[in-house]
């Protein structure tokens, strides 16, 4: 087959990139709707998206918009532009956006009645007279939320004290707690008034909602609420939740699972909402643990952005060879953006015109780029203090599979569940793309109990030259790729402690100066 036309590629290049970051208002690649998240995202009923950055929460979000019945509207809110704002005045100023955006579609919404814009320009009063109530609490919340992230992610406690102890568990919990009740007394006077005040708010959007003359219900899309500082997160869910509650407002929240704290419990009183109570959870993240749906995800994703260019599907297959499209997915690992930029990097350094095709080498090539740029996201979302613990662990792991020569590693699930720091590092890495989800619930050829299969990125070891034809790996698009799983090394706690204990004090620098060493 001839390569692509040149003036095809520039125009496929031109779509992705313009589409990698979605923007409100913006035209951008239609959402690849896989069973029923499209759906779930526009019906009258409370939503929690989950997935990791660049599956298409934001693209989902605006895509359900589009094709809202004629008596429903969305309102969008990004979090990202509250993150630098103290609680309870977060609060504030979402409700106050909502109601803002309100006003502005007021007439070709609801109508020109007259009532209408007064109850809206009432609550916007209200708000603003609340917003500028002094703070004096804001200092002591940053410093307490800092202590208390600190505490999520301790691999040196985690380590120390095991999983049989209760040790960690009690520690975590009992911190989780203790920063809920502090939390709750600092906001105390701001969230008394708010809460005095939400009987005669809803009272008002009722009666909003009985003089509008289209809309009869509105979809509250709040993105990204992890940019929250988490001991926030709890309380802002719970103001939503019960402002939503027997009036026509549903809210559709996205965000990072495993970042994010949407329930917590006060002295046995919750404070915010709960899974499957309050709301139902859509999840649109695609994983290792069925490698065909997140290849066939991925590609069907490409195809329509090569359909937008005019580059049919035997000219895209004409762009790979053997393994390539499969192994691009595996450094993506299986997010879209992530699958999209990498193509669009290789792209440029591949000469189709005179018959260069992407394959497990052009891939190869730019993992460790790929892999240093994970670690600059998680330094630049992670707060400061979890750091630390998060690229420690990055090494550990590392090490550990370098070590034994192989990608994949199982981690009991028992300990996964009584060790909430470890837990929390391992979630939290796979939010950052470090590590991969492979399957859960397997036994192990060699030992006991059931286990969960993970495989470190490919950019931790395929570009590292001293490995080669040393390391065994495990191809996880192979349909017998779990079966191979069940012989894979056990990463236990004391393996974890060990090296931890033998890790420089520099963890970054020393993963960078093994790569620099191997470019030598």
């Amino acid at each position: 087959m001839a390569a692509v036309a040149q003036e095809k590629l520039v125009e496929l290049r031109t779509k992705i990139t313009e589409s990698l970051r979605v923007q409100r208002d913006t035209a951008s690649i239609d959402y690849i709707n896989v069973g029923n998240a499209l759906n779930d995202a526009m019906s009258k009923q409370n939503h929690a998206i989950f997935a990791r950055r660049g599956c298409g929460k934001t693209l989902l979000l605006h895509k359900s918009t589009t094709d809202l019945p004629d008596n429903m509207a969305a309102i969008y809110l990004n979090c990202e532009d509250f993150k630098r704002h103290s609680f309870p005045n977060v609060l504030i100023e979402i409700l106050k956006s909502l109601f803002l955006e309100i006003d502005k579609h007021l007439y070709g919404w609801f109508g020109r009645k007259k009532r209408l814009k007064v109850i809206v320009k009432d609550i916007l009063s209200h708000l603003e007279t609340m917003k500028g109530s002094e703070d004096n609490s804001s200092e002591d919340i940053k410093t307490k939320a800092a202590a208390s992230a600190s505490d999520e992610i301790n691999l040196e406690t985690s380590l120390k004290h095991g999983p049989l102890s209760g040790k960690v568990s009690a520690k975590s919990s009992s911190s989780i707690s203790e920063e809920t009740e502090r939390a709750f007394k600092l906001y105390h006077d701001k969230l008394r008034e708010l809460d005095h005040w939400l009987p005669d708010l809803k009272r008002q959007i009722r009666e909003f909602f009985e003089l509008s003359k289209d809309k009869k219900f509105i979809l509250i899309q709040v993105d990204d609420l992890y940019h929250l500082r988490r001991t926030d997160q709890a309380f802002v869910v719970d103001y939503i939740h019960r402002l939503c509650k027997d009036v026509p407002l549903f809210f559709k929240i996205a965000t990072l699972r495993h970042a994010s704290s949407l329930y917590a419990d006060r002295h046995g009183q919750p404070v915010g909402a709960q899974e499957r109570h309050d709301y139902q959870s859509i999840n649109i993240d695609y994983t290792f643990s069925d490698f065909k749906k997140t290849r066939d995800q991925n590609w069907a994703i490409l195809s329509r952005f090569a359909d937008t260019a005019a580059v049919t599907t035997p000219e895209l297959s004409s762009l790979f060879k053997g393994e390539g499209f499969s192994r691009l997915v595996m450094a993506g690992g299986g997010v879209p953006r992530d699958v999209l930029s990498l193509f669009l990097e290789i792209l440029d350094q591949t000469d189709v015109q005179v018959g260069e095709k992407i394959g497990k080498d052009e891939v190869r090539i730019l993992s460790r780029a790929n892999f240093e740029r994970r670690i600059e996201e998680l330094k630049q979302d992670s707060q400061d203090v979890e750091q630390g613990d998060l690229i420690k662990g990055i090494y550990i792991i590392r090490t550990f599979c370098l070590d034994r020569k192989t990608n994949v590693f199982m981690v009991s699930e028992r300990l996964m569940q009584q060790n909430d720091g470890l837990r929390a590092l391992f979630y939290r890495l796979m939010d950052y793309r470090i590590i991969h989800s492979c399957a859960s619930a397997l036994t192990h050829k060699s030992s006991d109990g059931t286990f969960q299969a993970f495989a470190i990125d490919i950019g931790c070891y395929a570009h590292l030259r001293k490995h080669l034809n040393r390391f065994v790996e495990t191809d996880v698009s192979d349909p017998g790729a779990k079966d191979k799983m069940r012989s894979a090394p056990i990463l236990d706690e004391s393996q974890m402690g060990r090296l931890f204990d033998q890790a420089p004090q520099n963890v970054e620098q020393a993963l960078l100066e093994e790569d620099e060493e191997e470019e030598d």
